[in-house]
């Protein structure tokens, strides 16, 4: 009989948010959400980057990719936030700084 792993187990060939970033992640995401902005997301997970991408529809390109890439710990930063069109936001070591630029798109000024 063939050991077969359990279908949750880690997959060392694969780059993953962890708890706590995710915890982060969806703070934003739900504020989003919350005002309207943001309807859907997806999550990918590859030998390089863990991707979280963000929608306003289903059908769309993501207007935005949070990226995790191990790789460039000792360099730019392990973060990154990409727009649509391809251009790197904010990069950085701490993911909540990173995801403060996110944060300010939010913000709106009323008019009266």
């Amino acid at each position: 009989m063939m050991n077969a792993s359990p279908p949750f187990a880690a997959d060392p060939d694969r780059v993953v948010f962890d708890r706590s970033e995710l915890g982060l992640i969806l703070s934003v995401y739900g504020r989003f959400v919350a005002a309207g902005e943001w309807r859907d997301y997806a999550m990918s997970f590859l030998r390089d980057a863990a991707i979280f991408s963000v929608f306003r529809r289903a059908t769309e390109h993501p207007l935005y990719r949070i990226e995790k890439r191990p790789k460039l710990r000792n360099a730019q930063g392990i973060y990154a936030v990409i727009g649509m069109d391809g251009r790197i936001l904010k990069r950085g070591h701490d993911l909540g700084q990173v995801l403060r630029v996110l944060e300010r798109k939010l913000i709106r000024p009323v008019d009266d």
